[in-house]
């Protein structure tokens, strides 16, 4: 069936993949860079106001990707992200080592992202079938988490001796990718001049916007995304710095396989690679299986088993119990996922995609505000605190999504 895919979608997977391998070796990291250089607590602000930046960048770049095209906003995002992470290179190099100029040049990143994601995502959807859609998910998804596994493996092992050398590579991919979005990306989305004129001002941003907050639908939906995705996030702020500071560089036994150099940073990796090893192994047979059932229920099944997993995740300081929640947040992700992305392309207006998943990127950028906002309460509640705030965030996940698939709920269709 890949074969049959439009070649704007298979090209879209293979620059994500290549994107996301060499991204993952350094931007899992960040929190634990930050906090090394200045503290914990600059780190969690400064991570918050790199998301925010993103998802003000989003709102305007979805209104774009409706108004000016998508691959536009796709090539120009390429272009942006190659000088960021040059500049981002020159500030972490043999001669200079400036926190602050890295940070810069997460904001830059921030920018491109928020305004190539929503193009990205709707020219998907303009390319694809609803037969196509669940299948073209999971092969993004899979492809995804393949590029992970490996970088922050890469990273977990390198990050903190060769960034350097990381980022030289980040910039040589970004050179790549781009090349790629330039030469394989076709534009999905035909637009008059005087179209492209008068509708993608700033008034017209509001206008757009302003349907959606009518579509109760949508609203509910993206807050109860917003609610589990807050949930992942916590594996690259709270728990990577608790895991950091709860194993010290040092010799642990690991049973017959001796005693081996290790350190919580490391763990973070060996663990996210057991979860995107799942993922990679079990995305298509997981999927296929829950094709012909309940979508929703299986939705909501796996939002409360990723929400326990996290939650474990949170206090156990034993390294076999945190490989074991692993084990159980993986089987709630691969539930959950494929079911919400597809439930998701079926509720969208067709007329405004990238608008609509624009907006949708509130699920990943207050998800990524509340996790990187843990790092400055989570120290007043503690970590038993910050399970029954994960599990709590699960409910809340389920709850609201229930609500906003009531046939009852209203959309932009029935106003």
């Amino acid at each position: 069936m890949f074969r049959t895919l439009h070649p704007n979608i298979k090209a879209r997977i293979g620059i994500s993949f290549l994107s996301k391998l060499i991204g993952s070796m350094v931007f899992p990291f960040m929190a634990i860079y930050f906090a090394k250089e200045i503290n914990i607590g600059v780190a969690g602000i400064l991570l918050m106001i790199n998301i925010a930046v993103q998802f003000i960048a989003s709102i305007y770049g979805g209104h774009l990707a409706d108004h000016i095209g998508r691959r536009k906003l796709m090539v120009w995002g390429e272009w942006v992200k190659v000088g960021a992470f040059a500049l981002m290179l020159l500030v972490n190099s043999p001669f200079i080592v400036s926190p602050w100029l890295t940070f810069v040049a997460l904001l830059l990143i921030a920018v491109s992202q928020g305004f190539t994601i929503p193009a990205s995502d709707a020219m998907l959807i303009d390319v694809s079938t609803r037969e196509e859609r669940a299948y073209m998910y999971s092969i993004n998804y899979w492809a995804n988490n393949l590029s992970v596994m490996i970088g922050v493996v890469i990273g977990g092992w390198f990050f903190q001796s060769y960034l350097f050398e990381l980022l030289i590579g980040l910039l040589v991919m970004s050179l790549v990718t781009t090349w790629l979005t330039i030469t394989r990306i076709s534009e999905t989305l035909v637009l008059s001049e005087r179209r492209e004129a008068s509708d993608a001002g700033i008034r017209n941003l509001f206008r757009s916007y302003q349907k959606i907050l009518y579509d109760a639908r949508f609203l509910w939906f993206t807050a109860g995304g917003i609610a589990v995705l807050s949930i992942e996030f916590q594996r690259n702020n709270f728990i990577s710095v608790r895991l950091a500071d709860v194993f010290p560089p040092m010799l642990y036994s690991f049973g017959w396989l001796g005693n081996i150099p290790f350190d919580g940073v490391k763990l973070v990796s060996v663990l996210t690679l057991v979860n995107t090893l799942m993922i990679v192994l079990f995305t298509a047979p997981i999927a296929k299986w829950v094709r012909d059932r309940n979508l929703q229920k299986w939705m909501y099944v796996g939002f409360m088993v990723f929400s326990f997993g996290f939650a474990l995740c949170a206090f156990a300081n034993h390294i076999w119990i945190l490989f074991g929640a692993t084990v159980i947040l993986s089987v709630g992700e691969l539930l959950y996922v494929p079911t919400r992305q597809t439930i998701l392309a079926d509720i969208v207006d067709d007329s405004m995609r990238g608008t609509y998943m624009a907006f949708n990127g509130f699920v990943f950028q207050i998800g990524k505000l509340i996790g990187a906002g843990s790092l400055m309460f989570s120290p007043y509640i503690g970590k038993y605190g910050m399970a029954l705030f994960i599990l709590f965030c699960g409910l809340v996940g389920v709850l609201m999504t229930f609500w906003a698939l009531k046939p009852t709920t209203r959309t932009v269709r029935q106003e």
